[in-house]
């Protein structure tokens, strides 16, 4: 195959359609009521949510293309992109769609044709049968995913190397490795980047700054994870696909695909209370209301579409039970929506306009002082090196017994400020990361322990430090909300410095 990179003749026409350039206003605003939806329906969604979900961080509900309800838990906010995970896939595949609309590929072509100087000696018959659909459905004929990690080796050509025991086609398995080479096939026939590539065609008139997007070694994105985006990014994503691909009366991606890559293309199970077992399309997940389908991404990032009731869900979590987040939309949401508008309710829609104004997770309870915290204000608690505590911790308590904590590591002091009941916003480098966002909130548990929350509000991730203190030595121990592997961390004691 010839992989020259071929010219883009509508660029042009994106670049200077003012339809197009609208997609960077806001989406229009309305009531629940004023496009059939009671707010009362939407203050269930929420009590139901709080109660069973720990923990949601945003929900945007688009009924009839207008937002009709939205709302940020504290710390997280309406102007910070959240981590995506594998709701990035859907964004990949998109591209894939683009590119096969522009001739640079076609699904049906072999994958081993993109890679013709990754292609093992010994390829099997499986491997030289696999095609781009195949990677797109998550039917590779692998029996477990790739790692793509194990080797130096780039992350295609890993992939490419591991077994393929069953025909391609055949045997779903989820695996996030086959959407980084679609997104690596897409890099080799444009030339550039998916980022790069969706800028003009999909970012740009969606109002979507160039957004983060983790890339490898190479240069190439993640693809199947490591995209960063506000909700309202993921809401007008949803409501394109929902309106078939158009977008201010241009078409963005073309309607064959849209409704090609959100059907049932697989099976992946029987299961009709598990919305991960309705069925997959290219990089969508069927769920189990007529129509609806979904791109989502781990612990609850979800772009929900509900063709019969014309609606859109946007909702960022850091949650370990997503189907209790479906459940919610699927008991509260889609049964109260209604064909045709509502009468007014002013009484309830101002009730769930300061509810949604005051969303917040809960700061650390407890007492704001203890009787015993100056007897250890001032010392200095040193740990052997470890990923899960700093080197140090120190703190110092202000008039009113407030306290500020130090942490240091290497050569590098941060501090954090802990006011009871509130979160306050600073900027870490912790476990050997670039220093990001976070929000600290915390309190005394015990007059000997301190409880600090940290959650790193672009992620679904918030850890809490028990800290209990004695003369001589400093006991930690750290929690997350939801972790790939363990929750729990090994118990880190630091002795006190002379």
């Amino acid at each position: 195959m010839n992989l020259r990179v071929r010219p883009l003749p509508f660029l042009a026409m994106l670049a200077f359609s003012p339809a197009l350039l609208a997609g960077a206003t806001p989406l229009p605003r309305s009531t629940p009521e004023a496009q059939g939806l009671p707010s009362a329906a939407v203050l269930a969604f929420l009590n139901a949510a709080e109660a069973k979900v720990d923990s949601l961080h945003s929900v945007m509900i688009l009924r009839h293309g207008q937002v009709v309800a939205e709302g940020w838990w504290a710390p997280y906010a309406a102007d910070v992109p959240h981590q995506l995970y594998s709701l990035s896939k859907s964004f990949t595949s998109t591209g894939i769609g683009l590119a096969a609309a522009e001739g640079r590929l076609k699904i049906t072509d072999p994958v081993l044709q993109y890679f013709p100087d990754y292609a093992p000696a010994d390829a099997s018959d499986n491997l030289k049968a696999m095609r781009i659909r195949d990677l797109l459905i998550m039917a590779t004929g692998h029996e477990q995913e790739p790692s793509l990690w194990d080797k130096d080796d780039p992350w295609a050509k890993s992939f490419l190397a591991a077994p393929v025991p069953h025909k391609p086609g055949t045997h779903f398995l989820y695996n996030s490795s086959a959407t980084h080479v679609l997104a690596a096939i897409l890099q080799r026939v444009t030339g550039e980047g998916l980022v790069d590539y969706l800028q003009p065609r999909l970012f740009t008139p969606l109002g979507i700054d160039r957004p983060e997007w983790e890339t490898n070694a190479e240069g190439i994105v993640a693809g199947g994870w490591g995209l960063n985006l506000r909700t309202e990014h993921i809401a007008k994503f949803g409501q394109l696909l929902l309106q078939q691909g158009e977008w201010h009366g241009q078409q963005l991606v073309p309607r064959a695909w849209v409704a090609e890559a959100t059907a049932r293309q697989t099976s992946n199970g029987s299961d009709p209370t598990s919305d991960w077992q309705q069925g997959y399309g290219y990089q969508f997940w069927r769920c189990r209301p007529a129509q609806a389908y979904r791109g989502d991404g781990a612990f609850g990032q979800f772009c929900i579409v509900l063709p019969e009731q014309d609606a859109v869900i946007a909702i960022t979590s850091g949650t370990p039970d997503m189907q209790a987040v479906m459940n919610a939309v699927w008991d509260h949401l889609v049964p109260a929506f209604t064909a045709a508008p509502l009468p007014a309710d002013a009484a309830t829609h101002a009730n769930l306009a300061a509810r949604l104004t005051a969303l917040t997770l809960p700061p650390q309870p407890a007492a704001p002082v203890s009787p015993r915290a100056a007897a250890f204000a001032g010392k200095v608690y040193a740990f052997a090196p470890n990923e899960h505590t700093p080197d140090a911790v120190s703190f110092t308590l202000s008039s009113d017994g407030v306290p500020t904590f130090r942490l240091k590591t290497g050569d590098r002091e941060q501090t954090i400020a802990c006011p009871p009941g509130i979160w306050t916003k600073t900027r870490l480098a912790l476990g050997g990361r670039p220093a990001q966002p976070y929000a600290a909130s915390g309190a005394w548990t015990a007059d000997d322990t301190f409880t600090l929350k940290l959650c790193a509000y672009t992620t679904p991730y918030i850890t809490t430090l028990r800290l209990k203190f004695a003369p001589t030595e400093l006991t930690c121990d750290s929690e997350l909300n939801v972790a790939f592997g363990p929750r729990t961390h090994p118990t880190q004691v630091g002795t006190c410095r002379p």
